[in-house]
């Protein structure tokens, strides 16, 4: 493992005071608009009607439990409280979130610059440090705190029973490295979505905000897609380039998702958020954008309400999804799932209808994940019903 220097520990340091620390504080940040009661009560009852589902998150911090962290700020985070997640999820009505694995979390450390890789993998790292935290997950599922969703339909039962499920998933396929039978290894352990590209520069493509080693998605990265189009699981383009995400929608016999970002407008610009060019590319090939409440342009949640807007202005309602990054924000102003009911509320008072809510909050996903079982099933592999074993 990286052994941080006496220098590199007090950068650290600096780095998180830099920041606020906001994940440290506990910090609940404002509404930021009056909310009636009319708004509320309309609220409440949209999401007791319709399937809520988070696309992206780390509900709990599964990923840093057993982890050797090699600096300061990841030392200092919270983590394994999954059960706390499971009952906000419960109270709020938010019935499936899908929660990543971070593939390349051993080598990223906060620097002046943000999160960024500060050393390579070690041989045979990232496949181990994956296991890690699926075992950490597959007893967190065993124990009961969630169920697990492999399918559409399970998400609907979770719903049905009133019962949060967790959808696994996997930020990055570093864990890949060059062997492409990890994916239906990856499958039949319960994940059911990938994001190709986080933050360390792998092989399937270019992230986007890294530099441009392979100019969009490589030969490895079309074999990931392939595979993972036949095994029926949702290729999320969160963090590639532009290049990368319009080779992969290219690739893909299925719809896409892009499971936590923003449009880059003239008021919020981000090096992580979307140009128009960028956003449809995903929308036109009738996939996904999660929008991200990561506190980046937005300081209340009525802020991100009106990104959420600006984003299915420009891409249509049918488009928009909500992924909270929830446990792994920077600065949150989407901090539990109770704030799902304040935020259709806020979309209510913003102009946006009931049904384009719905669609928003949890129907476009449930319509992709339909969409990739469906690929998957004219290829001849259907959804697999039984439950992975613990290792």
């Amino acid at each position: 493992m990286h052994k941080w220097t006496r220098r590199g520990v007090i950068g650290g340091a600096a780095a998180v005071l830099a920041t606020g620390a906001w994940w440290l504080r506990g910090r609940k940040p404002p509404v930021g608009a009056e909310i009636t009661d009319n708004s509320l009560a309309r609220a409440e009852a949209l999401l007791h009607s319709q399937t809520i589902v988070d696309v992206h998150s780390h509900s709990g911090r599964s990923f840093l439990v057993g982890a050797s962290p090699n600096n300061l700020i990841v030392r200092l985070m919270r983590d394994g409280f999954e059960r706390q997640r499971a009952a906000d999820m419960q109270a709020a009505q938010v019935n499936a979130g899908l929660i990543a694995i971070v593939a390349d979390i051993a080598v990223l450390g906060l620097t002046d610059n943000g999160l960024q890789t500060v050393r390579p993998f070690e041989p045979g790292e990232a496949f181990a440090d994956y296991q890690r935290q699926l075992t950490r997950l597959l007893h967190v599922i065993d124990d009961g705190t969630f169920s697990l969703a492999l399918s559409v339909n399970d998400i609907l039962t979770a719903r049905s029973a009133a019962s949060p499920a967790v959808v696994l998933s996997c930020e990055g396929g570093d864990f890949i490295e060059t062997d492409v039978t990890r994916v239906e290894d990856a499958y039949n352990a319960g994940l059911r979505s990938i994001t190709l590209l986080h933050y360390n520069e792998n092989l399937l493509g270019d992230n986007q905000t890294g530099s441009r080693l392979h100019g969009g998605l490589t030969a490895l990265g079309h074999e990931v897609v392939a595979e993972m189009n036949r095994l029926g699981m949702v290729v999320d383009v969160a963090h590639a380039s532009f290049e990368t995400c319009r080779d992969t929608i290219s690739a893909s016999k299925a719809p896409v998702m892009l499971s936590h970002s923003n449009l880059n407008t003239n008021s919020n610009s981000s090096p992580r958020f979307l140009s128009r060019e960028h956003a449809h590319l995903v929308s036109d090939a009738d996939g996904i954008i999660g929008a991200w409440p990561a506190g980046i342009g937005s300081k209340t949640l009525a802020d991100f309400a009106a990104q959420v807007i600006a984003l299915a202005n420009e891409v249509g309602a049918n488009h928009i999804a909500i992924g909270t990054d929830m446990d792994g924000n920077y600065k949150p102003v989407l901090t539990d799932y109770t704030d799902f009911v304040l935020l259709a509320a806020l979309l209510l008072q913003q102009g946006m209808s009931e049904s384009d809510i719905g669609k928003c909050l949890g129907g476009n996903f449930l319509r992709v994940f339909s969409d990739v079982e469906a690929v998957a099933a004219v290829a001849g592999h259907s959804p697999s019903k039984t439950q992975p074993e613990i290792q």
